[in-house]
């Protein structure tokens, strides 16, 4: 072989190696670019401009500052309602309720009134459902859609956390114990986490099935910890200590298919994939305040606030972040309906659409 038909044999392997890689990158170029997340502006209304209601509306729940009401999607006030001392809002009932009230007069989103609680104790409504705490701090009723009393559970500890769903409540107390309740009343669920030298539940949550608790408990050794329904038992299915103990109320949120849950901690967002009982953290400054999850999209919103200073992140499917900004607010709440995102602040609602494109 002579030198000359080798150089021509590298050439030719050049020349394919070349082309080859042209090929490639023509077809790697021609594939879609990555989306990038938009958050787009719609409106901004101040909650003092009021409008009309019209029919077919559904109203969407605010409470800022000592203003409580309802607004469109569309971006009316339909409503605005000022309360002097305490008030409890939801997709269906408002009220507001004094230091010492006897009974509390309780209204339909409509402005309707629906009934009286006959209750001494405070009100708290979680869309359709009704409670009130009693005097005292450590017991609580369920009412019905007219105010009257569905069940009672008393303690002898004071209730430092709850949460409800469509299948269950949930309570836990100073003494570190966990109750869960089905829809009746009846307790399926009672134990104690332990683990940590003072034992009070400083978070809980439920899910909509009512099959999972979870709850951020303890001080000096605080745990996060998730159980589930076992026959007449409890199950402990997954827990995690975490690195700080936080002092205040935590807030912690299930997922609507219950295989995520959400929890806050000193120090950011603890979540855990029920699935592959997988635990991840964000840091995030402050306490979390709200976590609401959209219903056509992927999207997890996080509200969190540290003195003034209010921080929405965006997280997709449920642990990564996919975007976040802040504002300035002295009160300040997130909710979300099909692509949008509402946000209130002192007294202004915006919209945005989120969208990627």
């Amino acid at each position: 072989m002579t030198k000359f038909t080798k150089i021509s044999k590298k050439i030719k392997i050049i020349l394919i190696t070349i082309a080859i890689f042209c090929f490639l990158y023509i077809i790697l170029a021609l594939r879609p670019l990555s989306t990038e997340l938009h958050l787009t502006p719609e409106w901004t209304e101040n909650i003092s401009h009021l409008s009309s209601a019209k029919e077919g509306d559904v109203p969407i729940p605010f409470k800022l500052g000592q203003s409580m009401g309802y607004f469109t999607e569309d971006g009316r006030i339909i409503s605005n309602i000022a309360y002097p001392f305490k008030a409890a809002i939801s997709s269906s009932w408002y009220a507001s309720y004094s230091a010492n009230s006897s009974s509390t007069d309780f209204y339909k989103n409509s402005g309707e009134k629906a009934g009286v609680i006959d209750e001494y104790g405070f009100p708290f409504f979680d869309k359709d459902r009704i409670y009130v705490f009693l005097p005292g701090g450590n017991s609580f009723v369920q009412c019905d859609a007219e105010g009257k009393r569905l069940w009672l559970y008393e303690s002898y500890a004071p209730i430092t956390a709850f949460s409800s769903s469509s299948k269950g409540t949930v309570a836990g107390f100073a003494d570190g114990t966990l109750v869960s309740f089905t829809k009746d009343g009846q307790v399926d669920q009672k134990f104690q986490p332990g683990g940590s030298k003072y034992p009070i539940i400083v978070g809980v949550g439920i899910s909509e099935d009512g099959n999972l608790i979870a709850c951020v408990s303890g001080q000096n050794q605080q745990r996060f910890v998730i159980a589930e329904k076992n026959g007449g038992h409890s199950k402990i299915i997954f827990h995690e200590w975490l690195n700080e103990d936080s002092n205040s109320q935590e807030l912690v949120k299930f997922n609507r298919s219950a295989n995520t849950v959400w929890y806050g901690y000193k120090g950011g967002l603890g979540i855990v994939d029920l699935k592959k009982l997988n635990s991840y953290k964000i840091p995030l400054k402050g306490t979390v305040i709200q976590i609401e999850e959209a219903e056509n999209s992927d999207f997890t919103y996080i509200l969190s606030r540290e003195n003034s200073k209010c921080t929405v992140t965006v997280l997709e499917p449920f642990n990564q972040v996919a975007a976040s900004f802040s504002f300035t607010a002295e009160s300040a709440f997130i909710q979300v309906n099909k692509d949008s995102l509402f946000i209130g602040r002192d007294n202004k609602i915006s919209r945005l659409t989120v969208s990627r494109k």
